[in-house]
């Protein structure tokens, strides 16, 4: 029988959070240089983290975001002042949430299906954006890479999650709009599901079957589909669904009456 899911883990920077949000404060410090330096900003946030696990330097995901904005300033040559540095700072401890996220996220909610945040971000960081996005209460973990001190895609990032559920990869499906991300969350062994928001091609990193979509409400439907195909291998196998991936024999099966 298929792993039955335990439950769906999101990636939170460019997958729930938009992290070009930022571009619209920036844009008004710095006329004509906002995208630019949004830009640069995750890339060089991104390399930072990449860098730091590599090399077993490892700092928190707010002081390399510092590290990376102050960078990307200078290489951009603006001249980023404490009160510029600390207004983008705090834009981007509360990132806009995409549209669809709160209705995608309450119907996964009703499907019975454990959520759960697998990020980078600090604890701190990833709760006051899950908060002031509105969706703190529809998440039943938040798990920040800070805890293990390293950044993805190093593996001890992503058993946060298989920890936590106590499951294997294959039981959770993982969520990212970061190509390389989806690519190492399928390599640890996740059902993993890249959000198209960019019209970026697939990575070619041999990560096997990745299934896409271009929306957290195409999320759902993946999630949906799950649980059908492991409902009809259950009646098949007279089994009766639980929810929390157990199962149990249906009274058909065992001779039990109703």
């Amino acid at each position: 029988m298929a792993t039955p899911l335990r439950a769906v883990a999101f990636d939170a920077y460019g997958t729930l959070f938009d992290v070009h949000s930022v571009a619209a404060l920036a844009e008004q410090r710095f006329p004509g240089q906002g995208a630019r330096l949004s830009n640069l900003w995750r890339s060089k946030q991104l390399e930072y983290t990449w860098l730091r696990t590599l090399s077993g330097r490892y700092a928190p995901f707010d002081a390399v975001t510092r590290d990376a904005l102050r960078f990307s300033a200078r290489a951009l040559g603006l001249a980023l002042g404490g009160d510029d540095e600390e207004r983008l700072m705090a834009q981007y401890a509360s990132l806009s949430a995409f549209p669809e996220n709160v209705a995608a996220l309450r119907a996964l909610r009703e499907l019975g299906v454990p959520l759960a945040i697998l990020s980078n971000g600090t604890a701190a960081m990833l709760e006051i954006s899950a908060r002031s996005a509105g969706m703190r209460d529809l998440f039943d973990r938040i798990l920040s890479a800070d805890s293990v001190r390293r950044y993805k895609t190093h593996p001890d990032v992503y058993a946060l999650a298989t920890e936590a559920f106590a499951c294997e990869p294959a039981a959770i499906v993982f969520v990212s709009s970061n190509g390389w991300d989806v690519a190492a969350g399928a390599w640890f062994g996740f059902d993993a599901f890249r959000v198209d928001r960019s019209g970026a091609p697939p990575e070619e990193l041999d990560a096997g079957p990745v299934a896409t979509g271009h929306s957290l409400a195409d999320v759902v439907e993946h999630v949906r589909a799950r649980l059908e195909r492991e409902k009809d291998i259950a009646q098949a196998r007279g089994l009766a669904p639980a929810r929390n991936g157990k199962r149990r024999r249906s009274s058909s099966a065992t001779g039990a009456s109703k």
